[in-house]
């Protein structure tokens, strides 16, 4: 009799173990899964893109535990069988299915390094045929012309325009570079700032150019062909820009497949 009391609680406490190990707590009787504290980690260290600390583990068995008991308060007081309520949670139903979907499509459908590489070629010879010239420029920036022009005689005198530029230019991200701007093509500046850029040869200084930001002092160090990134560096750009194509002819051929009725208040 003894014996079999003892395997009786040994099996008791192997089960037990069994639904700790599954379970995180017990609330009110009802067991809270480890799966959904799981999913809660996932949301907290964004997929994985921050560490899972001691810290944000403990937040998140807390967490998941105080939602339990608020949920379960919610049941007592027939929250569950309110309109809005079953609303919210067919709108939520399917939000979670259709990324489902979409996730499920591709796995199964993912971006081959071949397509990848078709696809950056393309683009690069659309470059190549668009041509282009990039200049390399620095520039100085300040407030009033009569300060542009004081500056570009200090400079004329014989002070380097890159420690002018790091002294006097509000634009402090270029500023701290001496003012340079590395090799871009003009459209990606302000109108006034391209025509006064492009106007010079290498090695001249512009007269102050104003634009919405002020007075400019530009100065041409070089330019060159528009240059290409390597494949390698815009690769993640590459397959992004392919999933998006991929999931938006998907749904396309799933709206089209669809036999669909529409029915409006009033029809």
């Amino acid at each position: 009799m003894f014996q079999k009391s003892l395997a009786a609680l040994a099996v008791a406490a192997l089960f037990s173990g069994a639904a700790l190990a599954q379970n995180i707590a017990i609330v009110n009787g009802k067991p809270v899964p480890k799966a959904r504290a799981d999913v809660l980690m996932q949301q907290a260290t964004r997929g994985g893109q921050q560490p899972a600390t001691p810290e944000i583990e403990a937040r998140v068995k807390e967490e998941a535990v105080v939602r339990e008991i608020f949920a379960q308060e919610a049941e007592k007081r027939g929250m569950s069988n309110n309109a809005e309520y079953r609303q919210q949670m067919e709108l939520a139903r399917q939000t979670l299915l259709i990324r489902a979907l979409f996730t499920d499509y591709q796995k199964k459908n993912p971006i081959t390094d071949a397509e990848a590489q078709a696809e950056y070629d393309k683009v690069k010879a659309q470059a190549a045929t668009s041509g282009g010239t990039e200049y390399r420029a620095r520039h100085i920036l300040v407030e009033k012309e009569d300060e542009a022009n004081k500056l570009i005689a200090s400079i004329k005198g014989g002070a380097k325009f890159e420690d002018v530029a790091k002294k006097n230019s509000k634009d402090t991200g270029s500023a701290e570079k001496g003012g340079d701007l590395d090799f871009a093509k003009p459209d990606a500046y302000v109108p006034e700032f391209s025509k006064a850029m492009t106007a010079l040869k290498k090695g001249e200084m512009s007269a102050p150019v104003k634009s919405q930001f002020g007075y400019h002092i530009i100065k041409l160090e070089d330019t060159r062909e528009a240059q290409f990134p390597p494949f390698a560096e815009v690769k993640p750009q590459v397959v992004q820009r392919l999933e998006q194509q991929k999931i938006t002819a998907f749904q396309e051929t799933l709206r089209k497949a669809a036999k669909t009725d529409f029915k409006f208040a009033g029809q």
